[in-house]
Formats: C-alpha cells, sequence, structure tokens
C-alpha cells in the first residue's frame, strides 16, 4: 500500500476496545483522513475522510466544482504539486480509465494495452484482455480505425490486463452516445464481477451511478453529504421504483427537486415483506 500527505504507516484499519481486546483487521482499497486540497486560497477537499473496501464498487456524484476530480486525482496520486495535507492510503496496484480513451495513435491497439507491462506471456495477457472486452482479433488495429465505444473497450483493456487492486474511472462514458453507453455499462459492470477490483467512479450521471455502483457518494463543498447503499440485484432496470428511489433521493440531494416522480415513486412502492 502506498500511503502520501502525512499518510498512514499501516496498510490495515486496526480496531479494538482496550488492552488484551482482540483486534479485528479490516482491509481497505482506499483510506483518507482529514484529506485536505488547495488552490491558492480556495479550499477544495475540507477535512474529507472516506474508506473503500476491498471489491467495493462506488460511485461519486457532484455539481461542478465540488471536488470530485480533485479527490480523485489525489486518489490516483497525479498531485504532486496540489498543496494539501491529511492521510490517505492507497493500493500499490492502481489502473485509470478517462472520458478520452487516451491510446497512443502511433501504437497498435494491442501494444497499447500491454504498454509497460513487464514479465512472463505479456502479449497472451493482452488478447485475453481485449477478447474479454469484445475486441478478439483487433490487436493489429490502429487506435483511429476504432470506433469511440470500441476505444473506450481498449481502454477497460488496459486498465484490467494489469489486475488492479483499485480501478479509478472519471467519466468513461461520457463522450459515448447513448446506445453506447448502455452497451459500456454492461461490460463494465460484468468485468467487475469477474476481476472484483475496488472501483471509485466519478460521474454527473445520476442513473449510471445507481445502475453500476453499489455505494454512491454525494460531494458536496469539499465534504461527502450523502452516503448511499444501492440495495438492488444486478442486472438493474429503471423501470424498478426501487431504482426511481434512489435516484430521486440524489437527486435531492444535489439540488434537483422533482415532486411528480417522487410522488409517482410512493404510489407504485411495493412495501417489504
Amino acid at each position: 500500500m502506498a500511503t502520501h500527505s502525512g499518510g498512514l504507516t499501516g496498510t490495515h484499519e486496526e480496531t479494538g476496545t482496550g488492552t488484551g481486546t482482540a483486534t479485528a483487521i479490516r482491509p481497505v482499497a482506499v483510506r483518507t483522513r482529514n484529506l485536505v486540497r488547495r488552490f491558492g486560497d480556495r479550499k477544495v477537499l475540507k477535512e474529507l475522510d472516506l474508506t473503500v473496501a476491498p471489491g467495493e464498487f462506488t460511485a461519486l456524484l457532484g455539481r461542478s466544482g465540488s471536488g470530485k476530480s480533485t479527490l480523485l486525482r489525489a486518489v490516483a496520486r497525479l498531485d504532486h504539486t496540489v498543496e494539501g495535507s491529511g492521510e490517505l492510503t492507497v493500493p500499490d496496484r492502481v489502473s485509470l480509465s478517462f472520458q478520452d480513451s487516451r491510446l497512443l495513435p502511433w501504437l497498435r491497439v494491442l501494444d497499447n494495452v500491454v504498454l509497460g507491462l513487464r514479465g512472463p506471456k505479456v502479449r497472451e495477457r493482452g488478447l485475453t484482455a481485449l477478447a474479454e472486452v469484445g475486441l478478439e482479433g483487433r490487436g493489429r488495429s490502429w487506435p483511429h480505425e476504432l470506433s469511440g465505444g470500441e476505444q473506450q473497450r481498449a481502454a477497460l483493456a488496459r486498465a484490467l490486463v494489469r489486475e488492479p487492486e483499485l480501478l479509478l474511472a472519471d467519466e468513461p462514458f461520457g463522450a459515448l452516445d447513448a446506445l453506447t453507453r448502455i452497451k459500456m455499462h454492461g461490460l463494465l459492470r460484468e468485468l467487475y464481477e469477474r476481476h472484483r477490483p475496488a472501483v471509485l467512479l466519478v460521474t454527473h450521471d445520476v442513473d449510471e451511478a445507481v445502475e453500476l455502483a453499489d455505494r454512491v457518494l454525494v460531494l458536496e463543498d469539499g465534504r461527502i453529504s450523502v452516503d448511499l447503499t444501492v440495495d438492488l440485484p444486478t442486472p438493474r432496470s429503471r423501470r424498478d421504483p426501487r431504482f426511481q428511489e434512489y435516484r430521486d433521493t440524489l437527486l435531492t440531494a444535489l439540488g434537483v427537486t422533482q415532486p411528480q416522480t417522487r410522488s409517482k415513486v410512493k404510489e407504485t412502492h411495493v412495501p417489504q415483506a
């Protein structure tokens, strides 16, 4: 595990009630304590506390300027020049996926996927990853020969071939058309179920957050204002009344009110047995 900015000295969180009491050790994928990041006089993250468990799929919502990308960059260890303080623990194996696939145009698709990897059977691992995302046989293609959705598939293959403990995704489907986004949602969830990294997904799309994540956070004014567990089976249907309830809860937290929708949800709610 890597620690930063006055970081933690251990790789696990220990809890106990006193001397002689058994101590429970809980591994974490991400842990921040009193995390602060500031740009000049503006404090963007304000003593932020967050714990993400191994294998947990977490989505992060928030208005523009709330600090989502700043938090992601901190967790990705890409903000060494930013002023800040606090404690931050992340795994050693972290992969990133962005809105832009960021494939190098002068490398073929397979070479992009395995770029920087060392060890035995690297190319075989890359070909397996491409097959997993539906790009079998496209390893010799150039990036410009792929559609936007295919480029994002290649970017996912590049991220997952590294067997990350943590996958950071910054609006990876934001530039795709609606139909391709739906397909990519299903693919990401399928890959997550297969590989089980912890995932921290930044998105502006409330429906996307509820559809994909098992936990949704709302970041407001540099702090987490909502921490919501999404207790729905997968695959999820947006027509499910409970999906709509989660959606409306999050929209309200983001300052979007939909009184007619909330009323409709109450009328169709199925009571718990």
